[in-house]
């Protein structure tokens, strides 16, 4: 048996290699961590980005497929595992010669970039950006038009200063925050490493550092590029690596430097070589790569590189060769801002813009058509006619004032139209709508009551555009590990040879605090506590050599022996105890070696190549002679040991729906059953279930598969199929030794949130790649299920029988709505009753319905369900189920999850919510919001967006009646001045009114106002129900706002001009009236909306009045502007605030009845809610006593 590979270095903290059996060679390669575990997961899941670990092609990167939610996806892969790299597919790096490897190619220099604009280009590109905004296109047109000399309306730079502003606030903010992104990346850019240079290790900027360069990371320092290991201070060539940085994930990683390179040392030896590798891609997770060194080629894979943003520790130094830099790193690849979603409330916005600005061209129609008449019927008087002579007799020659003829004129008074009534689309509502997201978005974060404590994260909002979406949520499609539990395991049952060990359920005593061993007068003692059961402790010591005794010594060294914990030893309040800390990817395997540890198996040190237990007091070194990591095929990993007795065995742990196909069929079958049933019962309590089996490999089989896994680690094409195949060849013959049962905890105020959830009329679908039994015990104890109930299940093997399935289903579910006595809810938004039925289906009947005409029947049967629970199903599968109902509802849906396997379904939903949880933060990083607990997830729709939804409904409203009412008083105008477009209202008012006058009001109420208490809105979930019915923004609420609008705009205009007609008043002070009119009524509107009072507000209220009062003053005070002095003459005649008074009450009287008597007479939920809390009885009234719309019902008439 021959290998390129050298035999492992020997530790000098452990016995020699001689003390091994001779026949068997160590291979520090092979004992590679593996991926963070979930064994309870389907055969169809892909294994989550944070815990996969394979070797990919870049072009299996780059390509992007049509996404198929059905099929299991393992075909894609090995079909991408089989590209050979040749020269166009890969990068080039010579090791040490920085000029040899940027010969051919000109690779990316590390300096870092995350800012969108410079110097030269934040001008031009904010601009185009802004004005992807056809709101802004429209703006700008309209500024261009009035430039010109023919529709001069209003002075040319006061036509340009609203849009002007809006562009000037907007850049603004855009400009400091890409100056705050500019700083951190100098900060970046200027740290310093330790470059190999001239046979001597300098310190150069990070910016500086180049592909090729030999690089020195010192213990806790950052990795400046993508390297990979060429040697560490660590004699078998580990480094451990945090990627808190990078994917969130606070557990050390393992990395190693491959064996050829471990004794070479720049400063002694010169370093020449050769690396090919994958173009850079996003796989963090991934890397394809050899080396050639010495005359020999070495595979290279994700375990020999480490990545920017990481950090060295528990290593004191190690060397590395620089592949990627600057923007070409996998973590800038990978940086993405917030996602860009829109809300549905400013898409159904867009709806009524359309209708305003058909308005427009409806009012301006009208005008230039009037005017049309007017010129005609006119013709022969249009010479000398007052304020409009049409010939110029003032010099000796005459000539015409600008007149152009009937058509031109016509078309001139369209155009101008436009002009006068721009702001009918109101371009403040835009820069409105941003700000008040803005605070929402604080308020939000600021919040104590969705502050998590454990981790200390605070709420975070990622996407700040669609906060109103969560008033209106209908679907949370929610993952079950780490999202409703807690994804902190815990040890609690075994079934060792059959027999059932469950007396560790128990209370924890202190006999029962693990296993203690002593080194050189220091205790070490593991850092966790496990329950023991007592039986089974005393059967380890005392009776080691029964058959019964053997068996639990296996089951108890797999635990501790088949995983990649790397234990660390730390410091205790005790000075002569040491706890140790065990460090890993999965929480599983950490409670699989806490608790094999409680029971006298102790893993002490890991290395690359043998690990140490201490096995009731007697230490015992194994060799990690190989270890096959987990994938989504097998759903299994394994580990072969040499062990001290001279024998070499095989421990395997995995999914039951794995392990027992691959058991030795001659093993006694009903230690096989008893094992199945125990685990059927772990699985009922809400369990985890992990099967763990083993067999002793003879001398010839590990020959053959030691040649095989050889073969399969160096090989550049299919690596991944081949090192899948060997190691199902490997697995197989296996004796089972038992299984374990680990409990994952609901998460604090899961059952409650729930059940809110679910009375606010919001559905709740469970998507895990959890058993059945698991997620259905999980959902009974979170209240998702309940006892009465009508169960479902659709476990089918083909696509016949599920069609079959779904159909009985229908059938059943249409029957249980007219059976007496069966409680179903009332008719869906979607028109559906919903029944009290729970649909509970796997992974792989969803191979078959998804993608396929079954989707429809499938939608149907969901849809009459009150509970849809997906059990084994995989993260492609998780967004084609959110696609399902997304793609045939208009109801608004939300995705929450905590690991990167959720990614998927929740950028496919509406709104994606991200957990910061235990497994890191890839969730988090694709959402768009974050939060550290599922719990807080009733406080953010059933408070914050019940408020965002009613103050941004009422905030569209208000500003479309506060831009018409003021158009249409120049409407009215326009009549009684032959069409001429002239404005009694100065130009510079009727550009501040937007800006000024009445929009600091409206952005205050957006932010600050409250219908309803916090407490009521959580004590009465059925409130939730307003988004649902769309009670704050619809089409009816628009009509009637703007039949409002026409009457108060009769009312400002008409109460002036009755009041002043036939006297001297000019112009100018009868247009100061109406500005100050429509800015007080404006005002007194919205200030009869406001719910909840603040200084804030009144000081926004009051406050524009006054800044309306002391603008019009100043405007009128200057001598260059037209109207001088006429707000000071006007004011003191008495009809001036006579006529103010009576267009307030005027205008305002009939809104006043109707509120009234819709309220008294007709008042939906929150009226009631709103009336309770002011008079007090709410809080004492049962929620029974309230009555209320029905949850999903149509709104109240």
């Amino acid at each position: 048996m021959t290998s390129n590979r050298p035999l492992l270095i020997p530790s000098p903290r452990t016995p020699n290699t001689h003390d091994l059996p001779p026949t068997l060679p160590l291979f520090p390669d092979s004992a590679k961590p593996t991926s963070a575990v979930d064994y309870s997961q389907s055969p169809q899941e892909e294994p989550t980005p944070s815990s996969s670990r394979r070797s990919i092609s870049s072009s299996s990167i780059q390509s992007k497929p049509s996404i198929r939610y059905g099929s299991r996806g393992a075909e894609s892969e090995a079909a991408a595992s089989q590209k050979e790299m040749n020269d166009e597919d890969v990068r080039i790096i010579h090791i040490n010669q920085v000029a040899h490897t940027n010969e051919r190619f000109e690779f990316s220099g590390n300096s870092i970039r995350t800012t969108k604009y410079s110097v030269f280009t934040f001008l031009p590109r904010n601009l185009f950006e802004q004005f992807h905004r056809v709101a802004y296109l429209y703006f700008l047109v309209i500024a261009v038009l009035n430039q010109l000399p023919q529709l001069a309306v209003f002075g040319r730079g006061v036509s340009i200063l609203p849009l002007a502003f809006v562009l000037l606030v907007t850049a603004v903010k855009d400009a400091y925050e890409d100056y705050r992104r500019h700083r951190s990346d100098r900060i970046e850019n200027n740290r310093l490493a330790s470059v190999f240079v001239d046979n001597q290790f300098i310190l150069k900027k990070w910016k500086d550092v180049q592909v090729g360069e030999i690089i020195k990371i010192e213990a806790n320092e950052g990795i400046p590029c993508d390297m990979v290991l060429l040697s560490t201070s660590d004699p078998t060539g580990v480094a451990y690596v945090q990627t808190i940085n990078l994917d969130g994930e606070s557990n050390l990683k393992t990395r190693y430097a491959k064996q050829e390179t471990l004794s070479k040392l720049p400063e002694k030896d010169r370093i020449t070589g050769m690396i090919k590798c994958e173009r850079p891609n996003r796989n963090i997770y991934g890397f394809q790569a050899f080396m050639e060194i010495d005359g020999k080629r070495l595979s290279l894979g994700p375990s020999n590189i480490v990545l920017r943003g990481c950090e060295l520790k528990n290593t004191h130094w190690a060397l590395g060769v620089a592949v990627y830099a600057g923007r070409e790193t996998k973590v800038m690849l990978n940086s993405s801002g917030a996602p860009s979603k829109r809300s549905r409330l400013e898409t159904r916005m867009n709806r009524e813009i359309i209708t305003l600005s058909l308005f427009l061209a409806v009012l301006c129609t009208a005008v230039s058509l009037c005017a049309a008449v007017w010129l005609k019927r006119e013709s022969d008087n249009l010479e000398d006619i007052l304020f409009y002579r049409k010939k110029d007799y003032s010099g000796d020659e005459v000539k015409d004032y600008k007149y152009y003829g009937w058509g031109l004129e016509i078309v001139f008074t369209f155009l101008m139209s436009i002009i006068v009534f721009q702001i009918m689309i109101p371009i403040s509502l835009y820069i409105s709508m941003e700000l008040v997201r803005v605070g929402q978005a604080y308020f939000m974060i600021r919040d104590g009551h969705m502050y998590d404590e454990a981790s200390n994260a605070r709420f975070q909002c990622r996407a700040l555009n669609i906060n109103e979406d969560l008033g209106q949520i209908k679907y949370v499609f929610s993952d079950k590990t780490g999202t409703l539990t807690e994804n902190k395991m815990e040890f609690q049952c075994a079934s060792i040879w059959g027999v059932d060990y469950n007396g560790c359920r128990g209370s924890l005593e202190k006999n029962q605090l693990g296993h203690n061993v002593q080194i050189d007068g220091i205790i070490l003692r593991p850092k966790m506590a496990v329950k023991a059961d007592p039986d089974l402790l005393q059967l380890l010591r005392s009776e080691k050599d029964t058959t019964e005794g053997k068996h639990i010594h296996e089951f108890f060294l797999a635990l501790a022996a088949c995983n990649t914990i790397v234990p660390l030893v730390t410091d205790s309040s005790e000075q002569n105890v040491k706890l140790i800390d065990y460090q890993g990817e999965s929480p599983d395997e950490q409670a699989l070696v806490y608790a094999a540890a409680t029971y006298g198996f102790m893993l002490i040190e890991r290395t690359s190549g043998h690990i140490t237990i201490d096995i009731q007091g007697e230490r015992q070194r194994f060799s990690v002679l190989g270890l096959h990591e987990f994938d989504s095929d097998r759903k299994r990993m394994s580990v072969i040991l040499g062990c001290p007795d001279q024998t070499v065995k095989v421990f395997v742990k995995g999914a039951d729906t794995t392990m027992f196909s691959v058991t030795d069929k001659k093993l006694n079958l009903n230690i096989i059953r008893a094992t199945e049933s125990h685990i059927h019962a772990y699985s009922s309590l809400g369990l985890r279930t992990l099967v763990v089996g083993m067999r002793e490999l003879t001398a010839s089989e590990f020959e053959q598969w030691h040649s095989a896994f050889e073969a399969a680690s160096t090989a550049l094409i299919g690596r991944a199929n081949l090192l899948r195949k060997v190691a199902s060849n490997i697995e197989n013959n296996l004796i089972i030794l038992g299984a374990s049962g680990i409990e994952d905890k609901l998460q604090m105020g899961v059952p409650e949130s729930i059940d809110s959830l679910r009375t606010a009329g919001v559905q709740v679908w469970v998507l895990t790649g959890d058993k059945q039994e698991t997620a259905i015990s999980i959902g009974y104890s979170s209240k998702l299920l309940t006892r009465r109930m009508t169960q479902v299940l659709i476990n089918s093997i083909s696509k016949e029988s599920c069609r079959r399935s779904l159909e009985d289903a229908i059938l059943m579910s249409e029957k249980l709505m007219t059976v007496p006595g069966v409680e179903h809810s009332t008719q869906g938004s979607s028109g559906d009753v919903i029944s009290s039925v729970a649909l509970i289906i796997d992974g792989t009947s969803l191979v078959y319905i998804l993608d396929s005409e079954l989707e429809e029947k499938l939608f149907e049967l969901a849809n009459r369900c009150s509970v849809v629970l997906c059990c084994r199903v995989a993260p492609l599968q998780k967004a084609g189920i959110v696609a399902l109902v997304k793609n045939r509802t208009t109801d608004m849906t939300l995705a929450i999850g905590d690991g990167a396997n959720d990614v998927s379904m929740i950028q496919m939903a509406d709104v994606g919510v991200g957990i910061s949880g235990q497994e890191g933060r890839q969730a988090v990083m694709a959402s768009d919001f974050a939060m550290g607990q599922f719990r807080f997830l009733v406080p953010l729709l059933l408070v914050h967006g019940h408020w965002n939804y009613q103050r941004m409904g009422y905030m569209l409203l208000y500003n479309f009646y506060r831009n018409a009412v003021f158009v249409l008083i120049l409407f009215w105008y326009v009549l009684f001045t032959c069409f001429t477009l002239t404005t009694a209202i100065t130009e510079w008012s009727s550009m501040l009114y937007s800006i000024i006058y009445t929009a600091v009001p409206t952005i205050v109420v957006g932010i600050l106002d409250k219908d309803l208490s916090r407490m009521t809105l959580l004590t009465y979930p059925q409130l939730y129900g307003a988004g649902h019915r769309q009670e704050c923004y619809n089409s009816k609420l628009f009509w009637l706002t703007m039949f409002d609008t026409v009457w108060q705009s009769v009312a400002v205009f008409f109460i002036p001009l009755f009041a002043y007609w036939g006297s001297t008043i000019d112009t100018s002070s009868i247009g100061d009236l109406w500005t100050l009119s429509v800015v007080i009524l404006v005002n007194l509107h919205l200030a009869m909306d406001v719910i909840r009072w603040s200084w804030i507000t009144h000081a926004a209220i009051w406050g524009s009045i006054v800044a309306t009062w002391i603008c019009v003053i100043v405007i009128d005070a200057i001598p260059s502007l037209v109207g001088y002095w006429a707000i000071f003459d006007v004011m003191k005649t008495g009809p001036f605030w006579l006529c103010l008074l009576a267009i307030i009450i005027t205008a305002l009287t009939p809104r006043l009845c109707v509120k009234y008597l819709y309220q008294y007479y007709s008042p939906c939920d929150v009226q009631i809610a709103r009336e309770g809390e002011k008079f007090g009885n709410l809080r004492a009234s049962s929620p029974v006593q309230i009555e209320m719309d029905p949850i999903m019902g149509t709104q109240r008439s």
